[in-house]
């Protein structure tokens, strides 16, 4: 599982740079990054309180793809384009106002989970179905987990059965599927870089 070793994550391997051209591919990826997260939200399943959308796939992708200070930075980079109003997310409302709702948590979570998965890309968890699959796994628990929490302080009232359920429960076969999918693409990225290479 090489959990010590440093790998390039794939953005690195697919798109080598040096000096000022690697400055540009940096931000190119990270504005690619904030993109696909607007996209991904206005991809939605309606649900309540909070739709299901591709985010979740591509929040812990980017991070897998980008590496931990990529991937971050383009969470971070959605998440202030959201707090300044700009309609990014998947409801529609903004601003920080529209953060502190129901969808809170999980808006925490995206940045948490993506540098988590781009440290376990760093250890090469990207290269084969089941690290890839504990990866995705392991970032969607702190996605929830921090969904969860804010859910649980926002509807206190209705209970911790009642917050699983609308939270989480709900959102699971989506989400299993999610994983399967990334578990396949990464570890084939891989095989076909490594064919190009050779």
């Amino acid at each position: 599982m090489a959990l010590a070793a440093s790998h390039k994550v794939l953005a690195e391997k697919l798109l080598p740079a040096e000096g000022s051209a690697l400055r540009l591919k940096q931000v190119a990826l990270v504005a690619g990054g904030v993109a696909a997260m607007i996209v991904a939200a206005k991809i939605r399943v309606p649900m309540w309180p909070v739709n299901a959308t591709m985010q979740t796939f591509v929040v812990l992708t980017i991070g897998a793809a980008y590496g931990m200070r990529l991937g971050l930075l383009s969470m971070l980079g959605y998440l202030a384009l959201g707090a300044l109003g700009f309609g990014v997310f998947t409801g529609q409302g903004a601003g920080l106002g529209y953060m502190l709702g129901a969808t809170g948590g999980y808006l925490v979570g995206f940045a948490a989970a993506a540098g988590v998965m781009g440290v376990l890309a760093r250890r090469g968890w990207d290269r084969s179905f089941g690290t890839m699959a504990l990866s995705m796994a392991i970032g969607l628990a702190l996605i929830y987990g921090f969904g969860l929490a804010w859910m649980a302080v926002l509807f206190a009232d209705k209970g911790a059965a009642w917050v699983l359920q609308y939270g989480l429960v709900n959102f699971l076969p989506f989400e299993v599927a999610k994983v399967a999918l990334a578990a396949l693409l990464f570890p084939a990225a891989w095989r076909l870089v490594g064919r190009a290479r050779g």
